[in-house]
């Protein structure tokens, strides 16, 4: 079974840190989202400036893409990616038609990736991104994630992950609810199967 599984949150939340632990504890392939940002999008980071839509949707395209070649190829795979909203998520899910359809038809197709969100306050991510050294995303920029953040809810496919926790922590209760993410759609498809 293949599981393509998004690490989301605010920048400073950890995403590259657990998705790279957990995609080495689980052997699949790991991309970090912030590696394919155009040259345009580092710049205004790095000035402070932050993102907008048009900013993000061809690079959101461009990572849905990945995700899809990989679930082409089988494989599972792990991506750190902000996702801070929901028409972001449906981009990485759907791709580019997202951006044109306020279909709830796409949402359907949410099944397909799991949504981790990192959750954390900002005192706590303030601290880590002070912390925080060669990045090009400013610090300054966090009240902005913060405040385009939408916190994924039904119908998407998520956990939420308390970020209290060391990075073993975290990696442990992902794991643990793949494992019973799987357990719940083997059970599912033996009973169509009947």
């Amino acid at each position: 079974m293949v599981l393509l599984l998004v690490v989301m949150g605010v920048s400073g939340s950890g995403k590259s840190t657990v998705g790279s632990h957990l995609a080495t504890k689980l052997g699949w392939k790991f991309y970090d989202a912030d590696e394919y940002h155009p040259t345009e999008n580092i710049k205004k980071m790095a000035q402070g400036i932050p993102l907008n839509d048009q900013d993000r949707i061809p690079w959101l395209c461009k990572l849905h893409d990945i995700l899809m070649r990989e679930e082409s190829a089988g494989q599972s795979v792990i991506l750190a990616c902000s996702a801070l909203k929901k028409m972001y998520r449906r981009i990485l899910v759907s791709g580019g038609d997202a951006v044109y359809s306020k279909s709830e038809l796409l949402d359907s197709a949410t099944g397909k990736v799991l949504f981790i969100h990192l959750d954390g306050s900002m005192e706590l991510i303030t601290s880590r991104l002070n912390k925080r050294r060669g990045h090009f995303m400013a610090p300054e920029l966090l009240q902005s994630q913060f405040d385009t953040l939408e916190p994924p809810s039904a119908p998407e496919n998520f956990i939420t992950v308390s970020l209290e926790k060391s990075v073993s922590e975290i990696v442990s209760e992902i794991e643990k609810s793949l494992h019973l993410e799987k357990c719940f759609s083997t059970a599912v498809s033996e009973l169509d199967a009947h």
